[in-house]
C-alpha cells in the first residue's frame, strides 16, 4: 500500500515537505495521524534518534524507535544504524518549553505497528511487493519492506546463478522487488530469482555465434559458468588464468535447451569495476502462484509454487 513504502519513500514529497516546514504542519500531521519522514541526525548516549525537521526538533525516544524494542526482540543496533538516514514516524505530541520553543515526539514504533496490523500481515505468499535493500551479508539481502521492518532474502534465493556474496547482485540504498514465500515467527520470508525469468526467457536474449560479455561465477574441475544473466550461467572449459569475479568476453558456440546447456569459449578474461546492470525483472503482475525455471524441452524440472 502506497502509505506503507520502505523508509526513504516519502521524505521528498510535496506533502511531506508541507507539514514538517511549519509547525501548524506538525499539528496537522499530529491530529490526523499522518505518517512523516525525517533523517536522523543523531543517537544520543540514550539511544533516542534526534530527527532533523525544518520547523522544530524532533525526537524519537529509544522504545519509539521499533517496534520489538520494548520486549527486546529488535536490538538497539537497529536504532543506531538509523542515524544519516530516513525514518518514517508519527507525531505523538508537541510540547513547549518557557520560552515557547517547540519540540516534537515522534513514534516510529507507531507506524511500524500500523504498517504491520494493515499491511504485512494481509500479505499472501506469491505477492509481489516493492523493498528497499538495507544492508548485506554473506549469507543474504536484508531489505526494507515497509515502514523500516526489515526481512531478509537468503543468498540462495537472490538468483539462478550462484554468487560469492549479495553484493555481486544489489547495493544497499536499491529499490528492488520481492516475492513474498510465506510468515513464519511473525517474519516474512523472501524470494527474488523467480522475478529474473525463467531459463528460457534469458537464453532468448542470446544467438549461438555472437561474442558477449559475462561474469565468471565458478570455476569447476570440468569447466568454467560464466554468468551472461542473473539467472542464466553457460559453461566454458577449463583454463588456467581465470579468477571468480573476473569480466569476461565470450562466444557462444551453442545453446541447448533440452539439456539448459549454454556452451561458451571464453575469448578474454580481466578485471574491472563496472556498474552493476538495472536488474531486468520478467514478472509483469503483482502476484504469481507458480514459477517454472526450466525450458519444456527440458527432462529437469525446477519450479518455485507460492
Amino acid at each position: 500500500m502506497k502509505n506503507y513504502r520502505p523508509e526513504g519513500s516519502l521524505i521528498n514529497t510535496d506533502e511531506n515537505r508541507r507539514l514538517t516546514e511549519t509547525s501548524a504542519g506538525m499539528h496537522e500531521a499530529m491530529a490526523n495521524g499522518k505518517i512523516l519522514e525525517g533523517r536522523v541526525s543523531v543517537c544520543d548516549s540514550a539511544h533516542n534518534l534526534i530527527v532533523d525537521l525544518p520547523s522544530m526538533k524532533g525526537i524519537i525516544p529509544r522504545i519509539e524507535g521499533a517496534s520489538g524494542i520494548e520486549n527486546g526482540s529488535t536490538r538497539d543496533i537497529a536504532l543506531i544504524s538509523k542515524v544519516n538516514k530516513s525514518v518514517c514516524f508519527k507525531v505523538i505530541a508537541i510540547n513547549k518549553d518557557k520560552n515557547g520553543t517547540e519540540t516534537a515526539v515522534l513514534s516510529r514504533r507507531a507506524v511500524q505497528e500500523e504498517c504491520f496490523s494493515r499491511y504485512i500481515s494481509a500479505l499472501n505468499p506469491g505477492d509481489i511487493i516493492p523493498a528497499r535493500v538495507t544492508h548485506l551479508e554473506q549469507f543474504g539481502c536484508f531489505v526494507d519492506i515497509g515502514c523500516g521492518i526489515p526481512s531478509l532474502i537468503p543468498i540462495d534465493s537472490v538468483s539462478v546463478s550462484r554468487i560469492s556474496h549479495p553484493s555481486d547482485r544489489f547495493s544497499p540504498g536499491q529499490v528492488i522487488s520481492v516475492i513474498v514465500k510465506g510468515m513464519e515467527n511473525g517474519r516474512i520470508l523472501l524470494s527474488h530469482k523467480e522475478l529474473l525469468g525463467t531459463w528460457q526467457e534469458n537464453a532468448d536474449m542470446f544467438k549461438a555465434g555472437e561474442t558477449v560479455s559475462g561474469i565468471v561465477r565458478s570455476i569447476e574441475d570440468y569447466g568454467i559458468f560464466i554468468e551472461l544473466a542473473p539467472n542464466l550461467a553457460g559453461l566454458a572449459e577449463p583454463r588456467p588464468d581465470v579468477m571468480i569475479g573476473q569480466h569476461a568476453s565470450v562466444y557462444i558456440k551453442a545453446i541447448i535447451p533440452d539439456k539448459m546447456k549454454i556452451k561458451l569459449i571464453i575469448v578474454d578474461t580481466f578485471n574491472a569495476d563496472y556498474s552493476k546492470k538495472n536488474l531486468k525483472y520478467f514478472v509483469n503482475s503483482d502476484h504469481i502462484s507458480h514459477w517454472i525455471y526450466t525450458p519444456q524441452a527440458s527432462a529437469k524440472l525446477i519450479e518455485s509454487r507460492f
